[in-house]
């Protein structure tokens, strides 16, 4: 058995952004002369086991950024940590041919990881972007009523699907009735939808499991973002509170429709419908190894009715989620 473990060595470490220092998810670390390779997982760490060679080509890539090429002479386990720039890259002809088994071999099934980047390119009610309404679009996903976010998986109901932001359950996904999703699309860096068989951390769901991870904010530099909507306004501001080391996050968004009704209103008539949603991440860098994450996210949706012939009922509902992480590198194989 020592012989063997001499004969193998692993090399480990996180791949991120370049210009903001998110880590990147689903980022690919290659071996083309062996034809093996791993992926990130959700906070950009990866481990490679390869056999011992004189010299080692990797390739590491990611959709969207510029992929480079390491060459390495190992002797011995290695930490290597990558930043990627990010780049247009040109495509030659595309052939798309079938792997008999390629489906049975897979580790993963039914698991699809949504684009967020193309999001807002898609047609949205009211223009407002909306991942929800995307799955819809997925294959073995039906929606529900005419333009609601709920979505069906393979015959289930919408209750029996698992929706979790930053690991922590969201009940209620959705705003002013189902219309809208309660996620804003600038916060979310990574949407993974699972149709089937689900891995043992996510359980007490039937038809699919939905987990959605917030970015976790520059720490490169400030940057503030808004819109301005049919219906909703928001407002996104992300910096480092120490540069290279801790950043942070926060977005809102808020409804106007309440103001554009109420001067339409009949005398006497005080009806209302608001909501609203609250984004935000810290990440501190603690050492090579440790890092904390805390994320928080509000979601709250007020109706009201009062007219003059004595009617008055006020229905509040929402989500409050928060998450307290501590990630820890024990060794070149155990995150």
């Amino acid at each position: 058995m020592t012989g063997l473990g001499q004969n193998r060595f692993t090399i480990s470490g996180s791949i991120t952004d370049e210009e903001s220092g998110e880590a990147l998810v689903s980022a690919t670390i290659y071996v083309p002369d062996l034809n093996i390779g791993a992926v990130t997982n959700s906070y950009g760490f990866y481990s490679l086991t390869v056999p011992a060679r004189d010299s080692l080509l990797l390739v590491i890539s990611h959709l969207g950024y510029r992929p480079q090429i390491k060459r390495l002479k190992p002797t011995d386990d290695i930490s290597l940590s990558v930043t990627l720039k990010v780049g247009e890259i040109d495509l030659d002809e595309v052939v798309i041919t079938g792997v008999l088994g390629q489906d049975v071999n897979r580790v993963e099934m039914s698991v699809v990881d949504l684009p967020l980047k193309k999001i807002s390119e898609i047609p949205a009610l009211m223009g407002e972007a909306d991942v929800l309404k995307v799955i819809q679009l997925l294959p073995g996903v039906q929606s529900g009523n005419e333009g609601t976010t709920g979505f069906y998986v393979r015959g289930g109901n919408a209750d029996q699907n698992l929706v979790l932001l930053d690991e922590a359950v969201v009940y209620n996904p959705n705003h002013l009735l189902g219309l809208f999703s309660t996620f804003n699309p600038r916060m979310l860096k990574s949407a993974t939808l699972i149709k089937g068989g689900f891995p043992a951390q996510y359980g007490g769901r039937l038809s699919s499991v939905l987990d959605l991870t917030m970015k976790e904010g520059n720490n490169q530099e400030f940057h503030a973002q808004g819109g301005l909507g049919f219906i909703t306004s928001t407002l996104s501001l992300e910096g480092p509170l120490k540069k290279d080391i801790a950043s942070f996050i926060v977005s809102g968004r808020r409804t106007y429709i309440d103001l554009l009704v109420t001067p339409f209103l009949p005398k006497g008539n005080k009806s209302r419908y608001d909501f609203y949603d609250l984004n935000a991440k810290l990440n501190w860098k603690l050492s090579d190894k440790d890092r904390i994450y805390f994320s928080y996210f509000k979601g709250r949706d007020d109706a009201r009715l009062k007219s003059g012939e004595g009617i008055n009922y006020q229905v509040n509902f929402g989500n409050t989620t928060a998450t307290l992480r501590w990630n820890h590198i024990f060794g070149k194989k155990l995150f």
